[in-house]
């Protein structure tokens, strides 16, 4: 664990993708109490209220070329750093797709494999390439992206989950590689994959009856967990996968 510049320095850029789900808007929220804050921009398919003199919202599908280009244009239109991003994007489970999570082999589909990677590896990875201008420099910039403690190899002694646990496993390795070239572009780079617990939102409550009592968390201790991992980790940490509480993960 290391610093050697504050990341959240006076007048931050700040941008969160996702700010439509119960932990993107709490980040959100929680952005908007901080003083240093210079800018924010939120990112959402569907429209977030400005909230903020501060605060640019994007109606945008990041998924697709056109939300990314969407995003890109904001920036560039007040061309700068951008010191931190939070990816609160995932899935887990969409009865319109027809995906929920595998108990079985035969449960395997496709289209549902498909649809896990392209949100919770590809976009994660597409995003940072659509925001890698704004990172290079000298300046302190972290790029924190949810995953999953499913998503680890070492952990995993359960099974099941075939396409929720791989597409989190990709997005791990993604931000990893991600981290390494970064640092020789801005050597105060920081990349996280973060897990943030067992979360009361859309993702989780079809699963939250084995929730033991007490680990189920709401956004707003999430979104506080979120940002106190951005302020004690720095460059030597980056590509670090670390949960709620800031205990580093098993690959």
């Amino acid at each position: 664990m290391s610093q050697s510049s504050p990341r959240l320095p006076e007048d931050y850029c700040a941008i969160v993708v996702g700010s439509g789900g119960g932990i993107g808007r709490a980040v959100l929220e929680r952005l908007l109490t901080d003083q240093r804050l210079g800018r924010l921009i939120s990112v959402s398919r569907r429209p977030t209220d400005q909230l903020d003199p501060r605060h640019e919202p994007i109606a945008a599908d990041i998924t697709a070329a056109d939300g990314r280009e969407a995003l890109s244009q904001a920036l560039h239109e007040q061309a700068g750093a951008v010191h931190l991003v939070v990816n609160a994007i995932g899935l887990l489970h969409d009865d319109a797709r027809g995906v929920q999570p595998e108990k079985r082999l035969e449960e395997l589909d496709e289209a549902a494999l498909l649809a896990l990677y392209q949100i919770n590896a590809i976009t994660p990875a597409l995003l940072l390439k659509t925001l890698l201008p704004h990172f290079k420099g000298q300046h302190p910039a972290t790029f924190l992206s949810l995953s999953a403690r499913v998503g680890s190899i070492g952990d995993n002694g359960l099974g099941g989950w075939y396409g929720y646990r791989a597409s989190k496993a990709a997005h791990n390795m993604l931000m990893k590689t991600a981290a390494i070239e970064l640092k020789r572009l801005n050597p105060q780079s920081c990349v996280l994959s973060f897990h943030p617990g067992t979360t009361d939102t859309e993702l989780s409550r079809p699963f939250q009856a084995r929730v033991p009592e007490g680990k189920l968390f709401s956004p707003e201790f999430v979104a506080d967990a979120i940002l106190q991992v951005v302020e004690q980790h720095g460059p030597d940490d980056s590509g670090g996968f670390y949960d709620w509480a800031n205990t580093s993960i098993d690959w």
